[in-house]
């Protein structure tokens, strides 16, 4: 189907569209009612916009992987997309009114990917236009003809976050974007121009988008604003659609109490009847307590990756493991790029391609890399929809930007069920001179707030360079975690690399790395090799200590973990020692019935100074030293 085929609406199409927008207006009335929640006065404020997206932008069929991409930024419209949807044939209308709000119903209160022909969930404001960004750049990499349409609010133009994505969109000429802004000038508070003043068209303008402006209440306008949108090869364009809030039903319009309100009875009674809609609401609401209270099942949208991961290179000598990261993914660019079978792979960074080495893809692949400069919320969510259309996206940045600054963005990417590898860069104290304000120490605790994210913390750069690339080719989410400086390679009983030749990385197994039945000592990332130095110097004093690697602390090999039952054990952390793999792990093993005889952590207990990072190590107790002091103690 070609997207808006027609040079003007045909006067049939405008009496079909004027006839849904009636429907749709008593759909959203009636099942906002029947949940008791929901939000029907900003849906029919943009149901006009929703229908006339959704009946002329290339659709159908919906799994063509070439059809165009929806996103709905002000997800709490979503009575007025279900209702969009099913008058279209996109869903099924009874199970929209029946199912609202009901957990056994994939209709939730906010829009949710894969329903339908909705793209990304959302509900978090502000967070659209990154989406849709996204997206679009997406489709240059997989090399598909779609554009993007992201349907947003007025208020949520405040968000410095949508300022960002206008201005990468611009820079990138991304023309296969349009965003039409729902502006009925309501929110919650009241009128978004007393609550929060925002220059809506100008910004757009500044930041050198095309505006039009329009009704979006008239058909007939709105469906030339989004031809001449869709049709303009030289700019991202900007539809400022002016809209009411509550239109269609004489009492509702601008009165901002209908914005999260459902009617009463009499209320919807005198609504449906200024509509000419019969009110059968009754019906519904007995078919709702026959629903199940169980979850609905869950919609997932994922793709193959193939990857050629190449072979690993073995470092002899130390190396910080940022470098290592660096020189892996150019690698995996190498290998991958001209195979046109093959799932690109694309890096995006923050102003900081020299510290967190992209500079190596940079310099031989620079269309690998999307610089987005000092603006990591707009990059976290914008490469969170790039890795869910098809582009192995590495989002690499400093671990107190990456992980505590985008936590939210990240916390979305999860709920979309995205394919993004967050690379996390300068964590922990290890980075030393910098001080407190660039100690990232929950690059482990946030991620396990994110669910279906998996965390790895490789302990050198020979398990940084496996860890890459085996993440490359692994569709979901995922936290590779390191700190700043040079480490040891990490060397087996028999001196040789123990992560080189012959180590294959497995996600969740834990790392025997010296075996002892005195004490355990548990470590990862930048302290293992203090660790295993600590042990070395217990054993020459007849103490012999087992020293596991858990690069994964998230998801525990907990068959390795038995070994620590009965003896004293003891957790070395460059982390929040509160919230870290100290915490976890203690946890995991209580709930296991593998109990120590003592349980120790060491970690950072409080925001630290600034300093080189081995006085710190030495002053919060993480050094060699300290950590064999420690372990006698507890022997």
């Amino acid at each position: 189907m070609e997207r808006f085929p027609y040079q003007k609406l045909p006067q049939e199409e405008v009496k079909t569209l004027k006839e849904l927008g009636r429907l749709c207006r008593g759909d959203i009335l009636k099942m906002t009612y029947i949940a008791n929640s929901g939000h029907p006065g900003g849906s029919m404020s943009s149901i006009d916009i929703f229908l006339t997206v959704f009946k002329y932008a290339k659709l159908r069929p919906v799994d063509d992987p070439s059809r165009d991409r929806i996103v709905i930024s002000h997800g709490h419209t979503s009575p007025g997309v279900y209702a969009a949807m099913a008058r279209l044939g996109f869903v099924d209308l009874e199970e929209v009114l029946v199912g609202f709000r009901h957990p056994s119903s994939v209709f939730e209160g906010h829009v949710t990917r894969g329903v339908g022909i909705v793209d990304w969930t959302t509900g978090n404001l502000g967070q659209g236009l990154s989406a849709g960004l996204g997206f679009a750049l997406a489709a240059r990499y997989t090399g598909r003809d779609y554009h993007v349409f992201v349907i947003m609010s007025d208020a949520e133009q405040a968000k410095g976050q949508v300022a960002e994505a206008r201005r990468v969109a611009r820079k990138y000429n991304v023309t296969n974007l349009t965003v039409i802004i729902d502006y009925n000038d309501a929110q919650i508070s009241g009128r978004a121009r007393d609550v929060m003043p925002v220059n809506i068209k100008e910004n757009y303008l500044a930041d050198g988008w095309r505006v039009i402006e329009t009704d979006g209440h008239d058909y007939e306008q709105l469906y030339l604003a989004l031809k001449e949108a869709v049709e303009d090869e030289l700019n991202p364009v900007a539809i400022i659609a002016r809209t009411v809030m509550g239109k269609g039903v004489s009492f509702m319009e601008n009165e901002v109490k209908y914005h999260g309100k459902p009617l009463s009875k009499e209320e919807l009674d005198k609504a449906l009847a200024e509509l000419g809609i019969e009110n059968d609401v009754d019906v519904y609401v007995e078919k709702r307590k026959k629903l199940p209270v169980e979850k609905h099942k869950k919609v997932y949208k994922v793709y193959p990756v193939k990857v050629d991961t190449g072979t690993p290179i073995v470092y002899k000598e130390p190396l910080d493991n940022r470098t290592a990261f660096g020189k892996a993914l150019l690698d995996l660019v190498k290998r991958n790029v001209n195979d046109p079978s093959a799932t690109p792979i694309v890096a995006v960074d923050c102003d900081l391609k020299s510290s967190v080495m992209l500079n190596y893809l940079d310099k031989e692949f620079p269309d690998r890399v999307i610089e987005v400069g000092v603006q990591e919320h707009n990059a976290a969510a914008m490469a969170g929809a790039l890795s869910a259309e098809g582009v192995v996206t590495f989002f690499a940045d400093f671990g107190v930007f990456g992980i505590s600054e985008t936590y939210n963005q990240h916390r979305l990417n999860a709920i979309n069920g995205t394919n993004l590898k967050i690379v996390v860069t300068h964590c922990g104290l290890n980075v030393g001179e910098d001080g407190k304000t660039h100690h990232g120490l929950d690059y482990v605790s946030g991620p396990l707030n994110w669910y279906d994210f998996k965390v790895i913390v490789p302990a050198d750069p020979n398990q940084t360079d496996k860890v890459v690339r085996y993440v490359a080719k692994e569709y979901g989410n995922f936290v590779i975690a390191m700190g700043r400086a040079k480490l040891p390679i990490i060397l087996n009983e028999k001196g040789e690399p123990y992560f080189g030749e012959g180590y294959t990385f497995e996600y969740g197994k834990i790392d025997l790395l010296r075996n002892g039945e005195d004490i355990v000592l548990i470590s990862y990332g930048s302290t293992v090799h203090m660790v295993l130095e600590a042990a070395e110097l217990l054993r020459k004093e007849g103490i012999n200590a087992a020293v596991l690697n858990v690069s994964c602390p998230k998801d525990l090999d907990l068959d390795t973990l038995k070994l620590v039952a009965n003896k004293p054990v003891i957790v070395v952390e460059d982390h929040n020692v509160f919230t870290g793999l100290g915490s976890y792990l203690g946890t995991v093993l209580l709930e296991s019935g593998m109990v120590p005889k003592k349980y120790v952590r060491l970690g950072v207990p409080e925001h630290a100074v600034s300093g080189d990072y081995k006085l710190l190590y030495k002053l919060y107790g993480l050094d060699t030293e300290s950590i064999v002091k420690k372990a006698k103690e507890v022997l």
